[in-house]
């Protein structure tokens, strides 16, 4: 991967961005049917990015129909596998060539910092897709232990059009995360990218085609999610709709699925992931630093993020001043400034629900830890309320911003019951020096991913999704993503000799 360049390179590289407006259908922009468009700003300014195409039912109709006409005449559904590799390959070094403009486009759209696209969200978009098209020729299918009268031949097939609708937190990695699996095992594509995200799904769209993506297999559709969203999740002839993004809306593609064509569905939704830190834990500066990421990066817009600390008394005192040092690293500015680690809010709206829960937090007379104002623009700082109890608001709610609630509890027992009394189950960290104490915790708790000392999301190789509310049908990531845009077909040979004569003279 590219190195890191200066706040003076970066911001001379964002003026000379020739940025895209038009939705990507068939292999070319288009504008909307319609000729509607909607501004795309820059969270951290302002400043009006671009006019990006207001497209509607019609213009997901169109392509849909581009989608499933690729799909069915198998210009890339019946592409032998190493074909469809070395295009995704291909594509991967395409990224690899223009990682500097795709950081600068993703900064830009979402308020993230740049440090953050260059390192992480480049370099793993690159690593999801590459580790999908590897697997194209390495996955195997497989037959029944059905005796020697008969083979049982069970096979996967792509499960035909797929349409993917993306969030505003990680547009690149999310992308990645959807059209990695479902392009490696031959479907076609309808991407809708969050609205006010637009403009790196497009720019992959295009270096997609340049990799010799055919033509209607990957077509991005812009727009908001009434015109453009539940048109594809109620489209009667797309097969599969994968979908991250809040509880409430994902909701709805069950609802979408259930009035339409039964259409398969996989949801990555919300959390409110406790951090759980018992009187044993070794080395509380390690601890702290890893309590801050979990609730700070990415300005806490991440649904795996650990909003709870669920901490023992004993040790709490000593982990929270940690905390107040640790955090001093975490510098909010210009996302464009490499030395920044918190950007922007996604926007004003946003901005307002996460600053109102600093209301709430001070008007409800939680002890502040360190931050619990707002910044000029739509920028807040690092903020940790202790005192809160787990039924409290801020416990309760997925906040979707920097803001850590204290939750003080008495032994084990009680933090893996706290940890658990939530509608919610993607992501949970536990923090101990008991190997026991950490394997049953990690049993005890509900939730897709449970790290032990440590804070993350597993790697490419691990399944991510969550219990409860918190994720439905599916898995992102690892080779049960792979299979999830696949449908399972059982084909029977009857090799018995007594077997009907059913040949044609």
């Amino acid at each position: 991967m590219s190195d890191m360049l200066t706040l003076a390179e970066y911001k001379a590289m964002a003026a000379e961005l020739t940025l895209p407006g038009m939705s990507f259908i068939d292999g070319v922009f288009r504008p909307a049917l319609s000729g509607n468009t909607f501004e795309t700003l820059n969270p951290a300014t302002g400043e009006l990015l671009a006019n990006i195409a207001a497209c509607n039912t019609d213009d997901v109709d169109v392509a849909v129909s581009k989608a499933r006409e690729s799909f069915d005449d198998g210009r890339w559904s019946k592409l032998h596998p190493t074909e469809r590799k070395s295009v995704l390959i291909k594509l991967c070094e395409l990224v690899a060539q223009n990682a500097h403009e795709l950081a600068v486009m993703e900064s830009l759209d979402s308020g993230k910092p740049i440090a953050d696209c260059e390192s992480i969200d480049i370099p793993e978009f690159i690593n999801t897709l590459t580790w999908h098209a590897e697997a194209i020729d390495k996955i195997y299918d497989q037959t029944a232990p059905v005796g020697p009268d008969a083979i049982a031949m069970v096979v996967r097939e792509p499960i035909g059009v797929v349409g993917a609708v993306l969030p505003w937190n990680f547009p690149l990695l999310m992308l990645a995360w959807k059209i990695a699996p479902a392009l490696a095992v031959g479907c076609s594509m309808v991407v809708k990218p969050a609205e006010q995200t637009s403009l790196t799904a497009l720019r992959i769209a295009e270096l997609a085609t340049e990799a010799g993506l055919p033509k209607g297999v990957l077509n991005v559709v812009t727009g908001g999610g009434a015109e453009v969203g539940e048109p594809l999740g109620m489209h009667m002839d797309v097969d599969m709709v994968t979908f991250t993004g809040s509880t409430v809306t994902g909701r709805r593609f069950l609802r979408y699925a259930a009035d339409s064509n039964l259409k398969k569905v996989v949801l990555e939704l919300g959390g409110k992931n406790p951090c759980i830190v018992l009187d044993d834990a070794e080395d509380l500066d390690k601890v702290a630093e890893q309590v801050c990421a979990a609730a700070f990066w990415n300005m806490g817009e991440n649904c795996s993020a650990g909003s709870r600390l669920i901490v023992q008394a004993g040790i709490k005192a000593q982990l929270l001043a940690r905390i107040k040092v640790r955090a001093l690293e975490w510098n909010t500015g210009d996302p464009l400034d490499p030395s920044k680690q918190l950007g922007a809010m996604i926007d004003t709206g946003h901005f307002a629900k996460v600053s109102g829960y600093l209301d709430e937090g001070k008007a409800a007379g939680y002890d502040i830890v360190l931050g619990g104002d707002t910044l000029d623009g739509i920028f807040i700082q690092p903020t940790v309320f202790d005192g809160v109890s787990n039924q409290d608001k801020l416990a309760r709610d997925e906040i979707f911003g920097p803001v850590l609630s204290v939750i003080t509890v008495a032994n084990y027992d009680e933090a893996i019951a706290v940890a658990n009394d939530t509608e919610y189950g993607l992501a949970a960290s536990v923090f101990t020096a008991n190997a026991k104490k950490a394997l049953r915790a990690a049993q005890a708790i509900k939730a897709g991913t449970v790290t032990v000392n440590c804070f993350g999301e597993g790697d490419m190789t691990t399944p991510f999704g969550g219990y409860k509310q918190s994720g439905f049908g599916g898995r992102d990531n690892s080779v049960h993503a792979h299979d999830q845009y696949t449908e399972l077909k059982t084909i029977w040979v009857d090799l018995s000799d007594d077997a009907a004569d059913t040949s044609v003279n």
